[in-house]
């Protein structure tokens, strides 16, 4: 998914690579779509009114279950708390 189809998927893409960023890749070129796989999921959510503490959860799912990372808690809460402000 290098081209977002929409200014949702845009933004999400964004958020994902250059704040939310748990493997810190954010510089490297070559890994610049690493997490574009989770965009439209996370799109989909967004577009569903799933709540900030869903969208929270899966997020700390991909950093622990996915990319098997502990994570920073308070960091992907606050990434979370952003996503969801994408619709308001």
């Amino acid at each position: 998914m290098n081209s977002p189809t929409n200014a949702l998927e845009a933004a999400v893409q964004r958020i994902l690579l250059q704040e939310w960023d748990p493997i810190g890749i954010r510089d490297v070129p070559d890994a610049q779509d690493e997490y574009d796989s989770y965009v439209l999921g996370i799109c989909t959510m967004l577009r569903e009114g799933q709540t900030t503490e869903k969208l929270y959860r899966h997020l700390r799912w991909i950093e622990s279950e996915h990319i098997g990372l502990d994570g920073n808690e308070l960091h992907t809460d606050r990434i979370a708390k952003r996503l969801a402000s994408l619709l308001i």
